[in-house]
């Protein structure tokens, strides 16, 4: 089959395929599934439920497998005008890659693998989620500032750490009597954790140690925390902005697909004998119309000069 003739029915199948993906029932169909699925992953780490209901729990999975599997063929037909697409979209990606994966020996194989597989299919229910998508979406997107953080925070707990082993080793060997001692305290200290206690303890030891950790608080939980947030938010606009951006590219190639005109069939594009027979009278009659109406108009102004003469 030739690409042209093969191009009306990948149009056909798409506009079906479409039809059926973006109808509300099947989204609650699918959702409802990934939901159930994790319920049923859910109730076999009960020991009793799996002696008792093994042969059910495995054909109930191999039904979640077909049902997933039919899904993500759907989908692809609804991409058979524009395969490419599909595969640009990285949740399409991520569906086929959890689904095909449970088919191939060394998952069926393995209990682990399986189950972490099927675990992975919950996370498909942030397709159907669009704010729980741009949350996913901008966790990935803010891990470079979140590195950027860590390492900024990292070289922050290292100095205080070294300066609290210098200055509190020998009176607070508990807290600050290694440099993993003292890391580990002033990491808790971020949180809050204890601020009290460790406070009271500096105090016996000297006044000067307000200043410690007065400094510590204030940069580690304060102004590190807020720089996270910062980036946490940016990255969820940016985020949003991906999904409004995609939601457009969508109806938009879909409003362009649709648009294409259906194919004509040879009845409809070859006019038949009598189409052609009435419109050859029509143009006859057109045409012979104003003609006897000029012979008519010339007739009378002969007749008229006849009665002056």
């Amino acid at each position: 089959m030739s690409e042209q003739a093969a191009a009306p029915l990948r149009h056909a199948i798409a506009v079906r395929g479409r039809r059926i993906v973006d109808s509300p029932a099947f989204t609650g169909t699918v959702f409802c599934l990934i939901v159930t699925n994790a319920a049923l992953l859910g109730i076999e780490t009960y020991s009793g439920v799996v002696q008792q209901w093994h042969g059910a729990l495995k054909a109930t999975e191999y039904a979640f497998l077909c049902a997933f599997t039919v899904e993500i063929l759907l989908r692809c037909a609804a991409h058979a005008d524009r395969p490419g697409d599909f595969f640009r979209d990285p949740w399409n990606m991520f569906d086929v890659l959890v689904v095909a994966l449970a088919f191939l020996p060394f998952a069926r194989e393995n209990a682990t693998v399986l189950r972490l597989l099927r675990l992975a299919r919950v996370l498909r229910a942030a397709r159907f989620l669009p704010q729980l998508r741009i949350v996913i979406v901008a966790v990935g997107k803010s891990l470079p500032g979140t590195l950027s953080f860590l390492l900024v925070g990292t070289l922050l707990l290292y100095v205080y750490a070294m300066v609290g082993w210098v200055f509190f080793a020998d009176d607070n060997p508990e807290h600050f009597g290694s440099l993993g001692r003292a890391a580990l305290s002033l990491f808790l200290l971020i949180t809050l954790d204890g601020l009290g206690d460790a406070v009271r303890e500096g105090l016996e030891i000297s006044r000067w140690t307000i200043v410690y950790f007065a400094s510590f608080v204030l940069l580690g939980s304060f102004l590190l925390v807020n720089l996270l947030i910062g980036v946490v938010i940016n990255s969820l606009e940016e985020a949003r902005e991906l999904e409004m951006t995609r939601e457009r590219e969508e109806n938009a190639a879909a409003s362009g697909a649709a648009a294409i005109p259906e194919p004509t069939t040879d009845s409809e594009a070859v006019p038949t004998s009598e189409a052609v027979t009435a419109s050859g009278a029509a143009t006859m009659s057109r045409a012979v119309g104003p003609t006897t109406e000029a012979v008519e108009v010339v007739d009378a102004v002969d007749a008229t000069e006849a009665l002056r003469a």
